[in-house]
């Protein structure tokens, strides 16, 4: 069952329950059709369209709904609605209004302009540089905006996660090129996926440094905050690296093919501009699919056993909660 559509809606009669936890999406997490479920709406591109009041008001709703208090006429669908939209827009961990771009209802089309693009305008250098710097530019507002956990990144952190994180991009792209220029023009396309899949290998646990130094936050079942773990900030971004690729993967995969087949028809001779708006368009219909199911694979509350942790932590943990088997934390995405 999908959440309704906005909150003017009363598909449900009588008022809504008190006992409902929002804290948790609407679907079981245990299972991959219920997390796909809850990936397809949060990476609901018509998100992007909600204004700062729509927000603000599913803002207002859910942390009322948290104390206790509900809004009179208030429906079930409503109130999933809200928290919904709520989780779209604010960060799990700092509660922060998320940056547009980074924002995973951003993920489709801001993906399919530049995929599109990167793989439209892969044959000459200055196109592979412009492109595969605005790709990672791209990646490293939504690896921030979309970190786990709240310790935030310094300036020269930042900096010098974007600067390797590019480099590594560009220098794949372009050595691959080099190495593909007498290869037949259809393995020449599959450039900028390996570069993709390159970056994020790079760019991810760059931009999430800090978690790897520090830790990310871990709770008990019932999400009581029991320390920080760099190990389990290893296992989230490990996790994390994994979906992003096969995220990329059906849209800088199916596409080459199709192009290959079309550019040699008489419709793109006739119109060679076309080629750029066809594949953006086919990368869409791709990602529309593929960032919500890549973001399934892994439970958003991932956990980890208690015997995986750093021993100084495991041995706290066993002092003050002998009977704990496991860990909790936000992955990220």
């Amino acid at each position: 069952m999908q959440c309704s559509s906005g909150f003017s809606s009363r598909t449900m009669s009588g008022e809504v329950p008190a006992n409902i936890n929002i804290k948790e999406p609407r679907w079981d997490q245990s299972t991959f059709v219920g997390r796909a479920n809850h990936f397809f709406t949060v990476t609901d591109p018509r998100n992007v369209l909600l204004t700062d009041e729509q927000l603000e008001n599913a803002r207002r709703i859910v942390h009322d709904y948290r104390q206790g208090v509900i809004p009179p006429g208030l429906t079930e669908n409503e109130l999933w609605r809200a928290k919904y939209v709520y989780d779209s827009a604010f960060h799990p961990d700092t509660g922060e209004k998320m940056i547009l771009i980074g924002r995973m209802s951003a993920q489709v089309p801001m993906n399919m302009t530049i995929t599109g693009c990167m793989m439209t305008f892969y044959r000459t250098t200055p196109a592979v540089l412009f492109w595969q710097w605005v790709n990672q530019s791209f990646n490293a507002v939504v690896n921030y905006t979309n970190r786990s956990g709240d310790a935030p990144l310094s300036v020269s952190e930042l900096g010098t996660a974007y600067v390797s994180a590019t480099s590594g991009a560009v220098v794949t792209a372009l050595g691959l090129n080099a190495l593909t220029k007498h290869v037949s023009s259809l393995v020449g396309r599959f450039v900028p996926f390996a570069a993709v899949a390159a970056a994020n290998c790079i760019n991810i646990p760059l931009m999430r440094q800090r978690e790897l130094k520090v830790g990310i936050p871990i709770t008990d079942e019932r999400g009581n905050r029991l320390g920080e773990s760099a190990n389990a900030a290893q296992q989230a971004i490990t996790q994390v690296v994994v979906s992003r690729i096969l995220m990329a993967a059906p849209g800088m995969a199916i596409p080459p093919f199709i192009m290959n087949t079309l550019e040699k028809k008489a419709f793109l001779k006739r119109f060679p501009w076309m080629s750029a708006p066809i594949q953006v368009g086919l990368v869409g219909f791709c990602l529309v699919f593929a960032t919500p199911l890549c973001c399934a694979l892994f439970p958003q509350k991932s956990s980890m056993s208690v015997s995986s942790l750093e021993d100084e932590l495991r041995a706290k943990l066993h002092q003050s909660h002998p009977e704990l088997q496991r860990v909790y934390f936000n992955k990220g995405l």
